[in-house]
């Protein structure tokens, strides 16, 4: 099951611009090691659930794991073939608004070896160049 919002105030949005870095979740907060995406764009709850399971077989059961995003908002898209007009289209799928510098995924309790490979999984079903990045030390 994807996933997606309990509640919505309104079923569609507009699209927006996807502008600048992240000023927020842009550090490893939860765990030791994370994945940060250098670029910017809409990532799919399908692509979420991908990413996570990808981590999660990686890691096994040993380790604790993180998501640090949520596909929030609704997008919608016109069947082929439509003439133009009629109009908005029903909600087709769920994104979550990437920025670059965000955080997406994190763990703690595993070897720095396991979460490179674990990421580097990750990394792979991931639209956007990521990299690994470690806590900062306080």
């Amino acid at each position: 099951m994807s996933l997606m919002p309990k509640r919505v105030k309104y079923r569609k949005q507009q699209r927006g611009k996807m502008k600048g870095n992240a000023t927020r979740g842009n550090y490893v907060a939860y765990g030791e090691f994370g994945v940060q995406v250098l670029e910017g764009g809409w990532l799919s709850a399908r692509q979420i659930e991908a990413g996570r399971v990808a981590c999660r077989q990686e890691i096994g059961k040993s380790g604790k794991f993180f998501c640090r995003v949520f596909p929030d908002k609704p997008i919608s898209k016109k069947p082929l073939e439509t003439r133009m007009g009629t109009g908005k289209a029903e909600p087709e799928f769920w994104a979550a608004v990437i920025k670059p510098g965000q955080i997406l995924y994190e763990v703690s309790g595993v070897s720095a070896e396991s979460a490179k490979a674990a990421f580097a999984r990750v990394a792979y079903k991931m639209p956007f160049r990521c990299r690994f990045v470690e806590r900062r030390p306080a």
